[in-house]
């Protein structure tokens, strides 16, 4: 492959990336007889097709296309294949070859949706984007949200009605209120638990006392009492004190021991 075509592959694969697409890079390692392509040529395939390059084209790309596209769907880290190209592929020579197939899978991050920009948040937020994830911040206050730090990974929303974003989330998202005060938590909460199996995780600021409240508030809105328990409230796992920033590294270890529970 000359320098020129193997920039265009790399480029290729930055480009799939940015567009957050799995992909496979099927090379060519070995041929015997006849061959559509020379040892080294490469193809790049994600599940919409042929992204870049080729292997030979016809009916040996083809069947070389459905095989990257069924590691993508069953999350194959490679695979070597040996195909008879009268045998196995149904052409008219008789060379054989020889492919590798590898796996390039997009990391998805995992999206954390905050309710509320204030002294917590302020904490909270600029730590959430250390980690990989996608964080939306929401409040009805534009000079709070103006304070986060800017990031293509933060997404800042000003408006009143903050329970109207709650089914715009993308499903497994991790949830966590701390706005104003109850008033403006309940509304949130409320169309967060109709939705609650869309969620991995619901927390929300406050305590004993005010979950008691929330859960009460939630009944009186029509929540089963059977999810009355899937949220928690206080959030975080219960260690220092009330410090936003304390609050904020207790949050974000709830979340993590969640995300990956500790070895039984």
């Amino acid at each position: 492959m000359s320098k020129i075509n193997f920039e265009n592959y790399l480029s290729a694969m930055e480009e799939l990336h940015k567009q957050e697409k799995s992909f496979v890079v099927i090379t060519l390692v070995n041929h015997k007889g006849s061959s559509p392509q020379e040892v080294g040529a490469r193809a790049i395939v994600s599940q919409s097709g042929l992204e870049f390059g080729t292997v030979g084209g016809g009916k040996v790309e083809n069947r070389a296309i459905q095989e990257a596209q069924k590691m993508i769907q069953e999350g194959t880290p490679y695979l070597f294949s040996d195909w008879n190209l009268q045998k196995d592929i149904g052409m008219t020579c008789g060379g054989v070859v020889s492919f590798f197939f590898e796996l390039f899978e997009y990391a998805h991050p995992f999206q954390i949706a905050v309710f509320g920009a204030g002294h917590i948040a302020q904490e909270l937020v600029p730590l959430l984007l250390k980690l990989d994830c996608k964080v939306l911040c929401a409040d009805s206050r534009q000079e709070w949200l103006d304070k986060l730090p800017s990031s293509p990974r933060l997404k800042k929303v000003c408006q009143e009605n903050l329970a109207a974003l709650v089914s715009e989330l993308p499903d497994k998202s991790y949830i966590a209120l701390m706005t104003m005060g109850h008033g403006t938590d309940l509304p949130v909460l409320i169309e967060v638990m109709k939705q609650r199996d869309r969620f991995s995780y619901v927390g929300n600021v406050g305590s004993e006392q005010k979950a008691k409240r929330l859960r009460n508030d939630l009944l009186e809105a029509g929540i089963p009492p059977e999810k009355l328990t899937q949220f928690y409230c206080p959030i975080g796992e219960d260690f220092g004190h009330n410090a936003p920033i304390t609050i904020a590294f207790s949050i974000i270890a709830q979340i993590l021991k969640l995300r990956k529970p500790s070895p039984t």
